[in-house]
């Protein structure tokens, strides 16, 4: 157990870089098993999720060697073993392991995926896109064993009841080695999606449409990694120091950002009334003025990102006047952190699903508890602005998501501590 202690209150200012994006990387390294030789990824995030999805590797005979921001990956004496049901249920994203076992070796045998309670989040596109390919699914003492017909994969037209990304990047995973083609309609458009296919691309995959609704995948024999892979910038991590920065900021720039990924965030955020400047890779976002209350709902990309809805939170609490209001349409059930920020005295409530934000002049320090990645990141936020000390119990699970966040922090002026407790 790990609990976060803020000392808030006091204005930040400097410059936070910007790790890689933590959605990219959880695919990329269950992808990595794919190549037939070794893997170089650079701009890897320091996270417990990476920590964890190499432990993972390791029950495989997979080698992993992290230093600094680079993680090399040699899985060429990979053997393909069960994957234990208590690591897999640490991560949601150990669910990419099926479509990478299965393409890999034909088979794969893995525990239910855990990670984040923010609602339901079910499989079933990703079975029906193993199914289309060929493969028998089955449901076993808690495991699901994902198995190839002898004659292996077949490509197949594939097309998605919603835009999932976790299916999306599974069925690119099993299919990149398959016979023939396939096409994934309605497929997902984040740039992480993008960002597998570029990697997967690079080794030899054969991948056409990826961050459109349209994707095409041509099987290939096998994979192999020629040149390093570097990770795309973490845009929810960008958009939660923006809300940081606009909420107790005296001046902050955050650097190693792609603008075109924060369309709809920044739209947000300077409809509010924030002042930015954009540079080519970075943005200074000025110390806030008087604000005014929006309303948000998320969508699936381009629109505003579900993750991102947490982050802004602390930042609506700050309007002068009028109500903000939040409609989350991907996971209506993440409304976690409203109880939480209700003990900071945080004027803000749920009615159907819909959270209701009213002006709130100060926050004070509490106990808190952090539920989950991005609910971890709006108390973080809270905390800063707030008067007094904020204790953030669960706070592994804000480590699970944002790079070397106490030294960032720190770096700001933050008065924070990461603490070990029994």
């Amino acid at each position: 157990m790990k609990q976060m202690i803020i000392h808030g209150g006091k204005p930040l200012k400097g410059d936070v870089w910007i790790g890689g994006a933590k959605n990219s990387t959880v695919t990329l390294i269950p992808a990595s098993i794919l190549s037939r030789t070794p893997v170089t990824l650079e701009g890897v995030p320091r996270i417990a999720d990476v920590d964890n999805l190499m432990d993972l590797l390791s029950e495989m005979d997979v080698e992993c060697d992290f230093q600094d921001t680079t993680l090399r990956i040699d899985p060429t004496r990979i053997e393909r073993r069960p994957l234990p049901a208590g690591k897999i249920k640490s991560l949601r994203a150990s669910y990419y392991f099926m479509g990478a076992l299965l393409g890999r070796f034909g088979k794969a045998v893995v525990g239910f995926p855990g990670g984040d309670d923010i609602g339901p989040r079910p499989i079933d596109q990703h079975i029906k896109g193993f199914e289309a390919l060929g493969a028998q699914v089955d449901n076993e003492n808690d495991q699901i064993i994902i198995t190839a017909p002898k004659e292996g994969l077949h490509g197949a037209r594939i097309h998605l009841a919603m835009p999932s990304v976790g299916a999306t990047n599974n069925i690119i995973l099993a299919s990149v080695t398959a016979k023939g083609q396939t096409i994934i309609e309605n497929a997902a458009k984040e740039p992480e999606i993008i960002d597998l296919a570029t990697f997967l691309n690079n080794m030899g995959a054969v991948i056409r449409g990826a961050g459109t609704e349209t994707i095409r995948i041509e099987g290939v024999d096998q994979l192999r990694a020629q040149v390093p892979h570097t990770i795309i910038p973490d845009r929810i991590e960008a958009g939660t120091y923006i809300s940081l920065a606009a909420c107790i900021g005296n001046g902050i720039r955050i650097h190693n950002i792609i603008e075109e990924h924060l369309d709809s965030y920044l739209a947000k955020v300077e409809e509010m009334g924030v002042v930015t400047e954009v540079d080519e890779d970075s943005i200074y976002v000025y110390p806030a003025g008087d604000l005014k209350m929006v309303q948000v709902k998320t969508d699936p990309y381009p629109g505003f990102a579900t993750d991102l809805q947490q982050p802004i939170t602390p930042l609506l609490l700050t309007a002068k006047k009028g109500e903000g209001v939040i409609i989350d349409t991907i996971y209506p059930k993440r409304i976690g952190h409203i109880a939480q920020l209700q003990k900071m005295g945080g004027a803000i409530r749920v009615e159907n699903n819909i959270i209701l934000i009213h002006p709130t002049k100060a926050l004070h320090g509490a106990h808190v508890s952090a539920g989950e990645i991005r609910a971890g990141a709006c108390l973080m936020i809270a905390g800063l602005m707030a008067d007094g000390e904020t204790i953030i119990s669960n706070a592994g699970n804000i480590l699970r998501g944002y790079d070397r966040v106490e030294d960032k922090l720190r770096q700001l002026g933050a008065d924070v501590e990461i603490r070990d407790v029994k």
